[in-house]
C-alpha cells in the first residue's frame, strides 16, 4: 500500500470517527478531546525534551493526569482553567529553578487548553453541535483551499523561515473559503446572527493558519519534520489538529464573552 493510499484511508477513518463522536456529543466527545490532548501533550515533549534533560521527575506528567481526569468528569469550567494555570506555574516554576527552559510548562498549557476549548464548545446540547460543525467548517475549508490555492497560484511565502510550503495567495484563499463555509453552516442552522458568525469565521481562519504557522515553528525548532508517527500516513496528532485547535480556543473565548464559561456555544447558537 502506498503512502498516499495509507493516508486516504487513514484519513477517512479519522473523518468518520471525529463526525461520529461530533454528533453523539456528550462523554464520548469529551473522552476524545481528552485523547486529543492527551496526545497532543505526548507529541509536544517528545519533540522539545532533549535527551539530557528527559524530564523534570514525572511533575509535568502529573499535572497532566489530573487535567486530564478533570476534562473527563467535567468540572466547571473555571475550575479547569485554575487548574490550568495552577499545574503550568507550578512546572514553570520548578524548570525556572532548574535553568530548564519552558518548554514542559507550555506543552501543559497547550494540550489541556486543545482539550478544554474542544469539549467546552461541544458540551451536550444542540448549540454545541453546531458550534464544532461551524468550527470544522471553517477550519477544513481553510486548510483545503490554502493547499490547493497555493499550489495552483503561487506566488510569495508566507512565512519561508517557518514553512516555506505556504503562500500568501494560499492563505487569502484558505481565509475566504473558511469564511464562505462558516456563513453556509450560519445560514444552514437558521442562525439570526450571521453577519456575526461571519466576521467569527473570518477570525477563526485566521488564528488556526497561526496555529498551524506555530506548531510548523515548534517542530522546526526542535529538528522534527512530524510531531510524531501515531497516525499511519498522517504524522502526528498535532500535525493534524494544530490549527483546529487554536481556533477552538478563539472560538470558545467569543462565545464564553456572549454566554457564560461553561456553555459557551449558546452564545453563537444559543437563539
Amino acid at each position: 500500500m502506498s503512502n498516499l493510499q495509507l493516508r486516504i484511508i487513514s484519513g477517512l477513518v479519522l473523518a468518520v470517527v471525529v463526525l461520529s463522536l461530533t454528533w453523539i456529543g456528550g462523554v464520548p466527545f469529551r473522552l476524545l478531546a481528552v485523547l486529543i490532548a492527551g496526545a497532543v501533550f505526548y507529541e509536544w515533549t517528545r519533540m522539545a525534551r532533549h535527551a539530557s534533560v528527559r524530564r523534570i521527575e514525572l511533575v509535568p506528567e502529573a499535572f497532566m493526569a489530573v487535567l486530564l481526569v478533570a476534562l473527563a468528569f467535567g468540572v466547571p469550567a473555571m475550575n479547569f482553567l485554575l487548574l490550568t494555570l495552577a499545574g503550568t506555574a507550578i512546572v514553570a516554576g520548578i524548570s525556572f529553578v532548574r535553568g530548564l527552559g519552558q518548554w514542559d510548562a507550555a506543552g501543559l498549557a497547550y494540550a489541556s487548553l486543545s482539550g478544554f476549548a474542544l469539549a467546552y464548545l461541544r458540551g451536550a446540547d444542540q448549540a454545541g453541535l453546531l458550534a464544532i460543525l461551524f468550527l470544522f467548517a471553517v477550519v477544513w475549508a481553510t486548510d483545503t483551499l490554502a493547499y490547493f490555492v497555493g499550489r495552483a497560484v503561487g506566488g510569495p511565502k508566507l512565512a519561508p523561515a517557518i514553512s516555506p510550503g505556504k503562500t500568501w495567495s494560499g492563505a487569502i484563499g484558505g481565509t475566504v473559503a473558511g469564511v464562505v463555509a462558516g456563513i453556509v453552516v450560519a445560514v444552514l442552522a437558521g442562525a439570526g446572527n450571521v453577519l456575526l458568525l461571519g466576521f467569527a469565521a473570518l477570525l477563526l481562519s485566521i488564528v488556526s493558519q497561526i496555529g498551524d504557522l506555530f506548531e510548523s515553528w515548534v517542530k522546526r525548532r526542535h529538528g522534527a519534520k512530524d510531531s510524531s508517527q501515531l497516525i499511519p500516513g498522517h504524522g502526528g496528532v498535532m500535525d493534524r489538529v494544530d490549527g483546529l485547535v487554536v481556533a477552538a480556543l478563539a472560538l470558545y473565548l467569543i462565545g464564553s464573552l456572549a454566554a457564560t464559561p461553561d456553555t459557551p456555544a449558546l452564545g453563537l447558537f444559543g437563539g
